[in-house]
């Protein structure tokens, strides 16, 4: 099976998505993280949680939601990346971050980040960005930290029981938050 990425072709666009996007957006976020299609890419979690990682009234609370920015990043017309940014006071916080798995490795992610912190200390004059990251994902998290990301060692549980996040495949899973200062 062939994982090369595909070559790109036009530039990214970036909007904010509506609640016409939702389908595509549920589609995409489940892609990039759970299930068979996500093995395809890197940012996959089949390993440590089954069904779902987020639903259409998940993504419509945070189109909805006065304080966060759902962007729809797109490519030729097509919808190839998405990513949460919810202005909480002095920082942002960005979440709901998926690449189509075919895409991965592309280079993609770090460019829509940059896009991303650019739009939020634009935006909101913030001078941090804030994520939760699941700190099994060693991986992940050493991606962040090249882009300037911090650990802070600060921990909270993962949502355990509660099927929105989620079928755990493991009993030692956390949130660990990162910060990056954008000033």
């Amino acid at each position: 099976m062939d994982t090369a990425p595909r070559p790109t072709s036009g530039e990214l666009t970036y909007r904010d998505a509506g609640t016409a996007d939702v389908d595509a957006l549920v589609a995409l976020i489940e892609s990039a993280y759970r299930g068979d299609a996500s093995r395809a890419g890197w940012t996959t979690e089949a390993d440590i949680l089954e069904g779902q990682r987020t639903d259409p009234q998940g993504v419509v609370e945070v189109i909805e939601s006065p304080a966060s920015r759902l962007l729809a990043v797109e490519r030729d017309g097509e919808l190839v990346a998405c990513c949460q940014l919810e202005h909480r006071g002095d920082h942002a916080y960005f979440g709901m971050f998926a690449v189509s798995p075919a895409l991965q490795g592309a280079g993609l992610g770090k460019e829509i980040i940059a896009e991303a912190e650019r739009t939020a200390h634009g935006t909101w004059g913030v001078r941090e960005m804030h994520m939760t990251v699941i700190s099994a994902r060693e991986d992940l998290i050493a991606w962040y930290e090249r882009r300037g990301y911090r650990r802070t060692g600060k921990m909270t549980p993962f949502p355990y029981g509660d099927e929105r996040f989620g079928i755990p495949q493991r009993a030692d899973l956390q949130f660990e938050l990162l910060v990056k200062d954008l000033g």
